[in-house]
This record gives structure tokens, sequence and C-alpha cells, in this order.
């Protein structure tokens, strides 16, 4: 837990009279992971079972008028999403926020939706942080399931060709839908060209940042949560992840509290301290389907996603 407030010269650009009252501020990037995927209904408890068909049934021809109909069977699965909490506190002495020409926990939300965003993207995409009660992140379980291709110097054959990141997915019966990369694959993507010459990578800058290679769309997260050193791509059927949410996003701001450190001092006293404190929470939880298909029936190798790792990642 943080244990720093905001101190006047923190906020010192915001109180000088002279300065514009237009805040010029980064777009907000909250989570890639939670656009792409799939939202079901909000949790009424922090705990939601669902099933998997984990065995498809057979059929067969029947031999003559007289022959046997073969009895086939079904088996289905069990797995959950468990909603866990995100959440952040920011204190602010009250004679901080009252000279400031601005409102202060206004400028504050959006931030703190974007560091949630990150802290949710760097836990579905690496696991980075991840609580216990959630899976692996999207990138290690794809190495778990071989479906890594390393990157070489061409981009194209390593992403489209045969032996490719798309058919990684589409070996184990799922069609991908769009990428998500890391920033600094664009430079190289925008020297593709087909054999016509024609670049491959669009960036239809006219159509709200709309990024395409070859057609297939593509997301590059700008919240800091992407790690290139991991992951310069990551494709798949964004349909097969899914999320519920228990909490959505409330923010509720204390003049009166406590706000402690892990060892449970006391580090800011509100009322003593004439400090206010704003304080985000969400709560969610997201899991992978996966049900058995009949292009690849082993769970153990099958998964919807793949990964595009650097150079002998």
């Amino acid at each position: 837990m943080a244990t720093t407030s905001i101190t006047r010269e923190n906020a010192s650009p915001l109180i000088k009279p002279e300065e514009s009252n237009e805040i010029i501020q980064a777009v907000v990037e909250s989570s890639t992971a939670l656009k792409l995927m799939t939202r079901l209904p909000n949790m009424g408890t922090n705990v939601r079972e669902y099933p998997i068909m984990d065995s498809y049934p057979m059929a067969g021809f029947v031999d003559g008028d007289a022959g046997l109909k073969m009895t086939t069977n079904m088996k289905w699965t069990k797995d959950k999403i468990v909603a866990e909490e995100i959440a952040a506190i920011v204190a602010v002495p009250d004679n901080v926020a009252a000279d400031a020409d601005y409102d202060i926990f206004a400028q504050m939300k959006p931030r703190l939706v974007e560091a949630a965003g990150k802290v949710i993207d760097a836990a579905i995409f690496f696991g980075t942080n991840k609580p216990t009660a959630w899976r692996a992140g999207i990138v290690p379980a794809a190495v778990t399931a071989e479906n890594n291709v390393a990157a070489t110097a061409d981009i194209v054959t390593d992403v489209f060709g045969e032996n490719g990141l798309i058919a990684k997915v589409e070996e184990d019966g799922y069609f991908p839908e769009s990428i998500v990369s890391a920033i600094s694959m664009r430079a190289k993507l925008r020297g593709l060209k087909d054999k016509n010459d024609r670049p491959l990578f669009m960036e239809n800058l006219h159509q709200g940042a709309q990024y395409t290679l070859a057609g297939m769309g593509m997301e590059f997260p700008r919240n800091g949560a992407f790690d290139a050193a991991q992951a310069l791509m990551v494709t798949g059927d964004w349909s097969q992840a899914v999320y519920a949410i228990r909490q959505d996003v409330t923010f509720d701001v204390f003049d009166s509290g406590v706000v402690s450190d892990a060892d449970g001092k006391v580090v800011y006293n509100l009322m003593q301290n004439d400090m206010k404190a704003i304080r985000m929470v969400i709560r969610l939880g997201w899991n992978i389907l996966n049900p058995v298909n009949a292009v690849n029936p082993d769970g153990t190798k099958r998964f919807p996603f793949a990964v595009y790792q650097p150079a002998g990642g």
C-alpha cells in the first residue's frame, strides 16, 4: 500500500494562477483485455461455477435394417470465475485541495481507472501479481500449450505462415479474431508489404485509430501492462476468454478515518491531519472456457490463444 500523499509540491502545477485551466492529459487507457473479452452477467457472489463440455458424443452408421445402433456418451466438467478486488487510496491535504484551481478528485478518477486497467491487463496477459484464485495468464498458458512462436526476421511467415502464430490457434480448433501487440512492433509492421508491394499494416487514423494487419484487427495497449520482453503479440479467439463484474468501479471520499501501512502503523489520520482520501474499488474475475472440440480434443494441448515471443524467448 502506498504511504505517501499528494503534497503541495506534487500539486503545484495545478495551483499556479497563471496556468491554463486546460489540463492536457494523455488518453486514459483502461484494460485492453476486458475490451476484447466476452463480458458475462454480473456476479451475485464472489464465485460463479459453469459447466464445460469435456467430451463429444459419437455417431455411426447402422449395418442394414436390423443392425444395432451404437450408444454414446457425453461428459462435462466444471470451472469457475472468482472475483477478486482491486483498490487504491489517495490522500490529499485539505489545504492543497482548497488552493488548487481544479477539482483534484475529479482529476484522480480517470487516472485511478487507468491504474486498475493496468493491473488487470498485467494479470490477464502475463499473470503478473495475479491473485492465487485466478488462472495462469494468457501468455504463460499459451507457452505451456506449445502455442508459441519465436520471432525471426520474417514477421509475415512468423505470423501468417503454415506453422505461424495464426496456425497455432487454428490447429486447436479456433479462429483468431484480433491481435494484441507491443507498441515496439509498430515500426517493424509499417515496413511489411505483400507481393504487390502494398502495405500489410494499416493505420486507419480517420476511423478512430483502428489498426489492421493483413485485414486482422490489432490493439496496442498503452497502459504500461504489456511486457514486450515476454510477448511481442498475442492472438486468439477472444470469445473464449470471459469475465464478470462482482462490483463495478466505485469511488468514495472520506474525511475521517485512518490510513495504515501493511504493518498496521497509522500513516494518516484524516481528521487529525486535515486530509481527505479518495478510494477506488472494483471486483471482477475472469477465465478461459476452452471447451473440447473435434479438431483437438486434448485439453492439455488445446488452447485458444498463441503468443509471438522475442527471439530466444
